[in-house]
This record gives C-alpha cells, sequence and structure tokens, in this order.
C-alpha cells in the first residue's frame, strides 16, 4: 500500500511539471505551438514531448561527445586504408615470397571477415554492456590487431591480424553511428553521425599519408599497420568521459543519470523539458523492452519482431539495402587496392597518388556534413548514386583505351591521356560516393525502435561487411578474369540497381525524431507520407521564425 502511494504521489508530481511546462511554453511561444498543435491534429508531426525538448538548442558537450566518439571511425578509416599501401612494399617480408593477387586477397579480405562477424555480435553486445563500453572493447581489439600485424613473421600471422582487427572494426562501425544517434538532437543527428564519416575518410587520408612517408624506409610497413594503435590508445584514456546514452540508462532503470546526460546536452532546458523527456523514452523502452525468459528466447523473440512486423522488416530492408549498395558499388577495392590500380595504370608513385582520391573523398564528406539535414537523405541519394554509375563507366572506357602489350596487359605510362581520366573518373566517383552513400547507410540507427535497434543495426553492418568481403575477396580475380573495364563495369550496373532501390524503398527521414520514423513505416515504405511531412515541418519552422520575427518588431 506504501508504495501505491509513493508512486501515485510522484506520479501527481510529474504530471503538475508537465502542466507547468506546458503552460509556460504557451506563454512564451504561443504562436509557434499553436501553429505546430494544428498540424499535429491533421497528423503531419509527432508527440509534443518530442518537439518541446527537439526545439531547445543543445549545447556545446553534445558536439565534442561525438568528436570524442568519432576517434573510432579514425581507426575505422586508418585500419581499412592503410593497407593499399602496405600491400605495395611488403615485397618478400612475409615468408620470403612476394606476395600474389589471392595473398593480397585473404589480407584484406581478412578484415572484412572479422568486422562481419565483430558487426554480428556488436548490436547484442552493445545492449548487455552498454553502448560506451563496447567502444573501449573495440580499442583493446584495435591495439591488438596492430601489434600482431607490425610483428607479423609470415603471410598467415599477417591474416591473423587483419582479422583481428577486422573484429574491431566491426564494433566500431556499428557501435560508434547507434552511440551518436542515441545521444543527438533529431536536427542534428544527419551531421553528427556524419561526423563519424568524416573521421573514417580523415583516417584514410592518414593512412595514405603514413603509407607515403614510409614508403621507402626499410619495413615501413610494419610502421604503417603499426601505426592503428596509436589512436586507438588515445581514445580508451578518453574513454571515462564519455557518457552512456539516455535510451541505454533508462532502460536499465537509472532514471537520475540519464537526467544528467540530457542536462548536459541541453544545458539550456529546464527540469520539466528534461523530465517530459526522460518520461518519453523511459516508455517507449520499457513497452519495447519487456522481456521474460532466458537470453535465447529472447533473442528469438527479438528476431521475429524484426522479420515479423512489417515495420521493423521494412526497416531492416532499408538499412541493409542501403549498406549492400556502399559496399558493393566496389568503393573499397579502392581502399584497397588503389595504390595497386595507379601502379597497373603506370603511375610511378602510386601511393601518392591514391592520396589524391582519399582526400576527394574527405573534401566530399564534408560537403555532405553540410547538406544531410538541409536537403535531406533521399535527395542527396538521388544526385549522387547515378553519378557513381556514370563515373564507373568512363573509368571502364578509360581502361579500355589504355595500351596493352602482346601478351593483353595494360602496358601504360602517367602521361597517357586514358590514365590521367582513370585517375579523374576515381576523383569524380569518391565524390558522389562520399556526398552520398558513403555516408547515408550509417544513419540506418534511426530507422529502428529500441526493442530490435541493436540486432538490426547489427545485421545491417554485417551487409555491409559481407558485401565488403565479396569485394576484397574478388576485386583482384575480377580484374584478371572479366578485364579492369568488365569489373567496373559491373559495378556500375550494380549503382544504377541501386539509384532503383532509393526510388522506390528509401524515405525522407532527416528531421524526424526516432519515433516518428518509425511511424513513417508503419504502412509501407512512407516515401511520399516522409515528403508530406517534411514539408510541414518545414512550414511550421518558417511560421516560428516569422513569429518570432514579428514579436521582435513588435
Amino acid at each position: 500500500m506504501a508504495s501505491s502511494s509513493t508512486h501515485s504521489a510522484s506520479s501527481s508530481r510529474d504530471f503538475t511539471a508537465r502542466q507547468s511546462a506546458m503552460h509556460r511554453q504557451d506563454s512564451m511561444k504561443k504562436g509557434a505551438i499553436t501553429a505546430e498543435a494544428d498540424l499535429s491534429v491533421h497528423g503531419l508531426i509527432g508527440p509534443a514531448p518530442e518537439v518541446d525538448i527537439e526545439g531547445i538548442k543543445p549545447g556545446a558537450m553534445i558536439w565534442f561527445l561525438t568528436f570524442i566518439a568519432g576517434i573510432s571511425g579514425l581507426l575505422f578509416g586508418y585500419d581499412t586504408g592503410v593497407i593499399s599501401g602496405a600491400l605495395v612494399v611488403i615485397g618478400t617480408d612475409l615468408g620470403g615470397k612476394a606476395l600474389t593477387s589471392f595473398n593480397k586477397e585473404l589480407i584484406t579480405s581478412a578484415t572484412a571477415l572479422g568486422a562481419l562477424l565483430g558487426g554480428l555480435g556488436a548490436g547484442s553486445l552493445a545492449d548487455f554492456i552498454g553502448r560506451r563500453w563496447v567502444i573501449g572493447v573495440a580499442n583493446v581489439i584495435f591495439v591488438a590487431g596492430s601489434i600482431i600485424q607490425a610483428a607479423a613473421p609470415d603471410l598467415w600471422t599477417m591474416i591473423g591480424g587483419r582479422f583481428v582487427i577486422g573484429w574491431g572494426v566491426g564494433l566500431a562501425s556499428l557501435i560508434v553511428p547507434l552511440y551518436i544517434a542515441e545521444l543527438a538532437p533529431a536536427s542534428y543527428r544527419g551531421r553528427m553521425i556524419v561526423i563519424n564519416v568524416l573521421f573514417i575518410t580523415f583516417g584514410q587520408v592518414v593512412a595514405y599519408a603514413i603509407d607515403a612517408a614510409f614508403e621507402h624506409v626499410h619495413g615501413g610497413w610494419r610502421y604503417m599497420v603499426g601505426g592503428g594503435a596509436i589512436p586507438a590508445i588515445v581514445q580508451l584514456g578518453t574513454l571515462f568521459i564519455l557518457p552512456e546514452t539516455p535510451r541505454y540508462l533508462c532502460r536499465k532503470d537509472k532514471l537520475q543519470e540519464a537526467a544528467a546526460v540530457l542536462q548536459r546536452i541541453y544545458p539550456s532546458a529546464g527540469s520539466a523539458e528534461i523530465q517530459a523527456k526522460i518520461e518519453n523514452i523511459h516508455a517507449g523502452v520499457k513497452e519495447a523492452g519487456q522481456r521474460h525468459g532466458t537470453y535465447w528466447q529472447n533473442l528469438v523473440n527479438t528476431l521475429k519482431k524484426l522479420y515479423l512486423v512489417p515495420a521493423n522488416f521494412r526497416a531492416l530492408v532499408i538499412a541493409c539495402g542501403l549498406q549492400g549498395i556502399q559496399q558493393l558499388c566496389g568503393w573499397n577495392s579502392l581502399m584497397y587496392f588503389s595504390a595497386t590500380i595507379f601502379q597497373t595504370v603506370g603511375f610511378a608513385n602510386p601511393i601518392a597518388t591514391s592520396l589524391v582520391v582519399a582526400c576527394t573523398n574527405f573534401v566530399f564528406t564534408i560537403v555532405a556534413f553540410n547538406l544531410i539535414d538541409r536537403i535531406g537523405r533521399r535527395r542527396i541519394l538521388l544526385c549522387t548514386v547515378w553519378g557513381m554509375s556514370l563515373a564507373l563507366v568512363l573509368a571502364a572506357i578509360a581502361f579500355h583505351y589504355l595500351p596493352r602489350n602482346a601478351s593483353g596487359e595494360i602496358e601504360a605510362s602517367h602521361s597517357d591521356p586514358w590514365a590521367a581520366v582513370v585517375l579523374f573518373s576515381m576523383m569524380l566517383f569518391a565524390a558522389f560516393y562520399a556526398t552520398g552513400i558513403g555516408n547515408v547507410p550509417w544513419q540506418q540507427s534511426e530507422l529502428f525502435p529500441y526493442e530490435v535497434r541493436g540486432i538490426g543495426t547489427g545485421m545491417a553492418t554485417a551487409t555491409n561487411w559481407g558485401g565488403n568481403l565479396i569485394i576484397g575477396s574478388t576485386f583482384l580475380t575480377l580484374m584478371d578474369r572479366i578485364t579492369p573495364s568488365g569489373t567496373f563495369g559491373l559495378y556500375a550496373g550494380i549503382c544504377f540497381l541501386g539509384w532503383l532501390f532509393v526510388i522506390f524503398c528509401y524515405p525522407e527521414t532527416s528531421g524526424f525524431t526516432i519515433e516518428e520514423i518509425g511511424e513513417l513505416l508503419q504502412h509501407g515504405f512512407g516515401i511520399r507520407e516522409s515528403q508530406r511531412r517534411r514539408a510541414a515541418k518545414q512550414a511550421a519552422a518558417r511560421s516560428n521564425i516569422e513569429l518570432g520575427e514579428n514579436a521582435s518588431q513588435a
């Protein structure tokens, strides 16, 4: 009885606090709230509590936390990019024999296989020990893998080191976007996840720069692969700064800690707004996370919800589809083998030439940062995926016209105009890729409700690394069997199919809360509905600005 009375009193206080907050906001933003309420009646915007907290500008802390978490992205980029230069200069250091094309494919695909397995388990691990601790586990794995590679005496030890690194990459590639998505305000979420991708591309630039610096150093490739341990150690040292996400804390009934994290993100928010947001999150995760039985029974039940609930399954189709396009378009053939490609084409310094492509990728990721929340995810993809196909067709044509010797092998020099066209097409491909499909799939966490988010994002990330494994283990073989022109023509066709997938299956998600995105997928893929709701939100925002300007003039 006492417990019931306490709960009743607490509920009464919470209700009074919410009523007070609503009254205060009515007096401060009467016109804006009236406009939003009118839209809400017509089903055009989400529930009021989300609008209340989302309308408050976050503080600098959220950007700081995003940058700290993004170090994992730098590790991801460094360890996938550094192998390109290392493969060119390893020579006979691994067992006294030069690497064959098959050996190179084994080394690169080992990373993808490790990442595939790591990504599959990352979601469940994040649900069990928390988001930030998975970041720490990934750091430890990065350090171990870097040391194994740097000390590798033979091919199979090197492959083992790449597999260990891949496991860390798989964890990082899932957990960092998930962590950021659960911390970030809806209107900032896209840009904050792009920061992680920006770190990935910057890591690739650093990797190519390190490759170029150690290219002519005896055993320099060991410094290249061993350098990945440094940022991992740095991030381990800053792990205590990272808080757990409010959604995870609410799931564990740590409501005071969750409120403290929200207060750090929204320093100007009042206690009523924080309390309303916590109640909203807590109700959602507890309803979604009610579990009874053993771990395996809960896993089976979660899988059933993922596959049998139509909205969840549509989210899975979208997330896996976008991740598949990102990899099967052939981008990572450049990350792993760009130095090999440019060496084949005839460039005297293939590692430095690869750096040009990596820098293009980095610069256009900055472009994506400025566009992704402003013009929307769907529109970006529609404007860039076809461009990737065009760039790959240009590459296929250029490879076809490169001069060959009597045995049919490419025999060109960097002064050949078609070699320059190959480089230009790779830069064009990188520009379109970085602006669109290189970023948007990592917004995958926003598609899933909390109850299936861990396993859903895990499967999407596994799709990414499954595609990466296919590309890494077949690229050089395809170049030999169906020629470079045929290989890049194949990738161009996949890009075109990806463009059709975006047209028919990917709704606009920019500017919506995670809960609102779930509503969009209740009936079909929600493409037209998402555009209608986004237009309504933009109209409401413009109305708020006009009302504010009129009030200031008055």
